[in-house]
């Protein structure tokens, strides 16, 4: 066996192999080092979800409580509400965001115009580099009940001014739709790659028949990247119960909390502040958990349906 591995291999142990390409093993050095000291050396702190931690005592000392604080955030009365939020903000990030990159791949796939191409690639693009805190600054400026642009077509419409970020009813639209506009360039880049690798030949041999623009772009150009839509699909399903946590704490006051408060910021309020460090280590792997089950299931979806999967 160890004979066949190695003929298989060239003739070369690993050794001689690392020995002979050091410099290309090194390279990858910095990548291992960063999972293996912030992904996975972390992962030893996870017990405290199952202890009452007491940082005077420290991990290993601390009395061992099996899954009480799960049993206690489960039979809690913020559970559904949490779960509830963080699953509806997800999906309806998913549901609204996921065809917007790939439309805007295929638009610009389609533009002769290099000048145009570029500066709608620009414009687009910009939004994802700017801070979260400053897009955060740029809503609440646009929204403003007194001066914001916003109320102020409102009013000049003959209408009245609203809070919207004291609005629990707009609080979802707009962390939503300013997410979609912030993150559509930037998520189109890889789809046009993918367009890119289609053969021309098809195109040419769809134009000779006949086929318009649309036709293409549904016999061809969606074929031609299903694979990838896929893929993609199946990762963001996994973070259905992963919202980020910097822009919904930005966004988040006594207000709209009712519909603001999801797992993340919940989990920052009773770990940093609340001083709960087990318990609220033990709400992030439940939510880390379910968001696992996601993946998995929606892969194994994936696969029967399209026999495309990750694993």
């Amino acid at each position: 066996m160890n004979a066949t591995r190695t003929e298989r291999r060239g003739g070369k142990t690993l050794g001689k192999r690392i020995a002979e390409n050091w410099e290309i093993y090194l390279l990858l050095l910095p990548v291992v080092a960063y999972f293996i000291i912030f992904a996975y050396w972390p992962m030893y702190g996870l017990q405290i979800a199952f202890k009452n931690f007491k940082p005077q005592l420290g991990i290993w000392a601390s009395d061992w409580v099996g899954l009480a604080h799960f049993k206690r955030f489960v039979q809690g009365p913020y559970f559904w509400q949490l779960m509830r939020n963080t699953f509806f903000i997800s999906l309806y990030s998913l549901v609204a965001g996921f065809p917007f990159p790939i439309i805007l791949a295929i638009f610009l796939n389609y533009q002769r115009g290099r000048t145009f191409k570029r500066i709608v690639q620009t414009v687009s693009y910009a939004p994802h580099f700017i801070s979260v805190v400053v897009i955060v600054g740029m809503l609440q400026l646009f929204t403003s009940p007194y001066s914001g642009l916003v109320n102020k077509a409102i009013e000049l419409l003959g209408g009245t001014a609203v809070n919207f970020m004291a609005s629990k009813e707009w609080f979802p639209h707009i962390y939503v739709w300013s997410g979609i506009w912030q993150h559509t360039g930037w998520s189109a880049i890889i789809y046009i790659g993918a367009l890119t690798s289609i053969s021309p030949e098809l195109h040419e041999a769809a134009v000779v028949d006949g086929a318009s623009a649309l036709q293409r772009i549904w016999h061809v150009d969606l074929p031609g990247i299903a694979q990838t839509i896929i893929i993609l699909l199946i990762l963001d399903c996994g973070s259905l119960f992963s919202v980020g946590f910097e822009k919904i704490f930005l966004m988040q006051n006594n207000l709209n909390s009712s519909v603001s408060e999801v797992i993340s910021t919940y989990v920052y309020k009773q770990g940093i502040i609340g001083a709960q460090y087990s318990y609220s280590s033990a709400v992030g792997l439940f939510n880390n958990l379910v968001s696992f089950i996601c993946i998995v299931v929606v892969n194994q979806i994936a696969k029967k349906v399209s026999s495309v999967s990750l694993f």
